[in-house]
């Protein structure tokens, strides 16, 4: 039963609640369930909405931000109160700082017991304050329409994020009596996000982009969020100004793009990184100006004007100063700029540099044993650059960006501010829950893996065919890739030499396992297993001692690169 307007009812809390998830047209949740929360579970067994039952519940909110990275849609996620709602306190921050829509359901203890340390009580609006767009506590529950509405409002509106609703138990079980449901448009004075750029401001960013002689587009993630890759493409061709992305900016320019220079950053391409510091006119197009992309901020494109397009005004200025600042929504100010006359920079002596610079000094590496780099081109070659990869943070994540070639929106998924270990196998289930017929690859490190690798039970119950590779050095690597450049090869507790049997694990849990030693054996083996309708855990065995290249090293500036490739 879905509710409807002008209906007056008798109601439990909870069952209110489920019939308002209806309404916001829910297709999934992910969650665990706890005695705060037994009454909306028990309202979900009578009025059904498809449910993913995690593991763990860091797993069921990574889950849900990889369904709300590649859909769009918020992911829904319900705990417990106490230990089971700070069980998602590092997933709310992961989608804080990568602008991920969520609305997060915590159970609370009942109201008339807050505040006296009760069973399982922990103040999760005070916790959650500073990680959410908004936190809610129902006081209430003739308050939950309002509420709910506004939290799916706010999470996917402006810059995406999460919203957290905590209900207290006795609410939920409470019976709401005579209640008007009218479905009013959602009022909030105080929250209006600009999504219209200022039209003068577009006519000065296209005059700049016309004076200058050397610009540069910055893609960010806001691209993608605002479902803004067919504009970005088409000013690519008006306008031939070439394009850097960030870590999460991958896939809103296609990797083999003729303007585009690969992603800029602490790990970026020498040609990306040198365009930045060259460059007179720099467009950051929903970017956020983070470290590990500006390097040391003191030498940032110190030539360069710098415009700044953003749905976020607190973004604009904050790190880079910034001369051209356009509050809006990506697609919006992308649309306004097509329509001004843009002059061509495709057969521009800047140009013509840039392309030099990525034909002389490209991503390389030595072909010896397994490289992780092998692996992944492999991946590319057998998927065609057209899967959906999810990554946790470290090596791995940063080998996938540099690799694994991108030709997609909308199919990368990794942790990029917070850097999440364990974040990449579940959101990857996320993702494959939300497009079931999507090849989806979940590419990780053999430590984070084993964070949340309990989420393996989730790929047989829901027959989902996630592939996990597992690029295994038995160490934590970056953390040793750092210990090896920076502290004379102290390798303090970085390195994992007793590890599970991961191809018995995988049989443990009914899923086919298969471990990989050899260049030939990865060329021989990845695309059958790659293309199988099963879920399959490869365990590549790569070189434990393979650093990440290039780097930008901790307080230096981005044309201080060191692991270049010579000329």
């Amino acid at each position: 039963m879905v509710m409807q307007a002008e209906k007056t009812v008798q109601l439990s809390g909870a069952d209110l609640l489920i019939e308002l998830l209806h309404e916001q047209q829910v297709e999934l949740l992910f969650g665990y369930p706890g005695g705060a929360v037994l009454p909306i579970y028990d309202a979900l067994y009578r009025n059904p909405i498809p449910h993913i039952l995690a593991r763990h519940e860091q797993g069921a909110i990574h889950a849900a931000e990889g369904y709300a990275r590649v859909s769009g849609k918020p992911g829904v996620v319900i705990a417990t109160s106490g230990p089971g709602a700070t069980n998602l306190v590092t997933g709310i921050a992961d989608a804080m700082m990568d602008s991920l829509p969520l609305v997060v359901f915590t159970g609370q203890v009942a109201s008339t017991v807050i505040g006296t340390d009760a069973f399982q009580e922990a103040d999760v609006l005070g916790i959650t304050q500073p990680i959410t767009k908004h936190n809610y506590q129902v006081k209430d529950a003739r308050d939950l329409p309002r509420i709910v509405r506004e939290a799916f409002h706010i999470a996917s509106t402006g810059r995406p994020g999460p919203v957290l609703i905590d209900v207290p138990k006795n609410l939920a079980a409470d019976t709401v009596q005579q209640l008007d449901w009218t479905v009013h448009p959602v009022n909030l004075p105080g929250y209006q996000p600009t999504t219209e750029p200022n039209f003068l401001q577009i006519q000065k960013l296209a005059d700049a982009m016309n004076q200058a002689v050397k610009p540069l587009f910055l893609i960010g993630a806001g691209v993608l969020a605002a479902k803004g890759t067919d504009e970005l493409a088409t000013l690519l061709e008006q306008s031939g100004v070439p394009a850097v992305s960030t870590l999460l900016g991958l896939g809103a320019v296609r990797d083999n793009h003729p303007r585009y220079l690969g992603m800029a950053g602490m790990h970026g391409t020498y040609a990306a990184n040198m365009a930045i510091q060259e460059c007179d006119l720099l467009v950051n197009i929903g970017a956020r100006f983070d470290d590990r992309l500006t390097g040391n901020l003191n030498g940032f494109a110190p030539h360069a004007k710098v415009a700044h397009i953003d749905i976020d005004p607190a973004e604009i200025g904050k790190n880079v100063p910034t001369a051209i600042p356009i509050v809006a929504d990506a697609k919006a100010a992308l649309r306004q700029l097509l329509k001004q006359q843009l002059v061509s920079h495709e057969k521009s002596e800047w140009v013509d540099t840039l392309k030099q610079n990525a034909a002389l000094h490209p991503l390389h590496y030595k072909r010896d044993g397994l490289k992780a780099q092998q692996v992944l081109e492999i991946i590319h070659q057998v998927t065609k650059g057209e899967a959906i990869v999810a990554t946790d943070v470290g090596q791995h994540q940063m080998w996938t960006a540099q690799y694994y070639g991108f030709q997609k929106p909308h199919q990368w998924i990794t942790s990029g501010g917070l850097g999440t270990m364990g974040f990449g196998f579940p959101a990857a289930i996320g993702a494959q829950l939300a497009f079931p017929k999507e090849r989806v690859i979940a590419v990780v490190g053999d430590a984070g893996f084993q964070m949340t690798l309990q989420e393996l039970s989730l790929l047989q119950e829901y027959r989902l065919p996630v592939k996990v590779v597992i690029l295994n050095n038995q160490s934590l690597g970056m953390v040793r890739q750092w210990q090896t450049a920076f502290y004379e090869e102290r390798y303090s507790q970085s390195l994992m030499p007793v590890q599970p049997d991961f191809e018995k694990l995988a049989s443990a849990y009914s899923i086919q396992g298969v471990r990989i030693d050899t260049l030939e054996q990865a060329r021989q083996l990845l695309p059958e297993l790659l293309l199988s309708d099963e879920p399959v855990l490869i365990d590549c065995r790569i070189e434990q001692h393979e650093p990440v290249t290039p780097m930008v090293a901790p307080g230096k500036a981005l044309h201080e690169m060191i692991g270049v490739k010579p000329s």
